[in-house]
């Protein structure tokens, strides 16, 4: 059973924490979020913030810190066959307290429906701050265009807190 391997991503300056499912095989090789090279979730956040997409992990880690973003997975362990979501069973959620307790988050934002059904079942009770589900940046999700996905990730940006509508 995959213990997950990728510390959290934040500083005490994150308001912003965006919430994975599972690291993926390559994820969990790279050592590293969005490690496969058809996530399109770097491009995304690049689009959405508009610079360059980062290609190195230093780089990466960059662009979330200074747009005070925080970067986690829900699940903390699980079995699972490969990358595939679907397989996903005997979940142990990871503990947000560690950031939660150590920053301002505002927002909470989870990328893709199998996120957000964990962190609704095992999350949301611990922590009570509703999570907004974005759609999946993952190459599973064909379709949803680049273009697409960047519109609906940009409420990233707003000030304002989703988690109240």
């Amino acid at each position: 059973m995959p213990i997950h391997p990728i510390p959290p991503l934040f500083s005490e300056k994150s308001e912003t924490l965006i919430l994975g499912s599972f690291p993926s095989v390559k994820s969990r090789e790279a050592a590293f979020f969005y490690g496969h090279p058809q996530n399109r979730f770097w491009a995304v956040l690049a689009a959405v913030y508009g610079c360059e997409k980062p290609g190195t992990v230093e780089e990466k880690k960059r662009l979330v810190l200074e747009n005070r973003l925080a970067l986690w997975d829900v699940i903390g362990e699980c079995d699972i066959q490969g990358s595939a979501d679907s397989s996903i069973k005997s979940v142990t959620a990871n503990d947000l307290s560690v950031i939660l307790d150590n920053c301002r988050i505002k927002r909470i934002f989870v990328n893709g429906k199998t996120a957000e059904k964990y962190y609704n079942k095992y999350t949301l009770p611990k922590t009570g701050i509703k999570a907004v589900c974005l759609p999946s940046t993952s190459p599973a999700n064909a379709a949803w265009s680049f273009e697409r996905l960047v519109e609906a990730w940009k409420i990233i940006t707003l000030s304002e807190n989703p988690n109240k509508m």
